[in-house]
């Protein structure tokens, strides 16, 4: 059962027109460590992993699922009023040529998304240590666009965006833990 609220998790503003940002902020939808690769690592881990965490997964599947929409609408705001100059200055033409500015799931590369980008190993913990991983990259991948922009309006989503990766690595975290002490080995953090 789902419940669609039509609306942002968080406001998402843009100062201006600027399809270089939009460029970058495309790695985080399309790209290994963006928002669809989290949702659906998360959503499909969940099968193999005990009940105690199954909820955790799905909350924060859903969530990127979330953050997912948020990067599409910074990427349409900052894209609809580009010229296709603009677009080819920015490094946009593949794009342009193939999809116009609609969206399309890939890298800020221009290479499109693959399944290869999501794990799934079976093992709890490592699956977990997996989720931590990417969350701290898609951080520090947030963190890297907001040092690219200059844009005040659109860094306020990125900020919030990267802290969101912040709690969901803590959340992970703190799963592992709950299934080291369950499992009774001691913990590594």
């Amino acid at each position: 059962m789902w419940l669609y609220e039509k609306k942002l998790q968080y406001p998402v503003r843009v100062s201006q027109c600027n399809p270089r940002l939009a460029k970058f902020l495309i790695e985080q939808y399309g790209g290994a460590d963006g928002e669809l690769a989290a949702a659906l690592r998360y959503l499909n881990q969940r099968y193999s992993i005990p009940d105690k965490v199954i909820g955790l997964l799905t909350d924060i599947g859903t969530e990127e699922f979330a953050h997912l929409e948020m990067i599409a609408t910074m990427v349409y705001k900052l894209t609809k009023d580009a010229t296709p100059e603009q677009l080819k200055e920015a490094g946009l033409a593949p794009h342009y040529a193939n999809h116009d500015k609609a969206l399309f799931y890939h890298n800020a590369a221009g290479n499109p998304w693959t399944a290869e980008y999501i794990q799934a190993k079976g093992d709890p913990i490592a699956d977990l240590y997996e989720d931590i991983a990417a969350e701290e990259k898609a951080r520090a991948t947030y963190q890297w666009i907001i040092n690219l922009s200059d844009d005040p309006d659109l860094n306020d989503g990125l900020k919030f965006l990267r802290e969101r990766e912040i709690v969901h690595s803590q959340r992970f975290r703190e799963a592992v833990e709950i299934l080291k002490e369950e499992q009774g080995k001691k913990t590594f953090f």
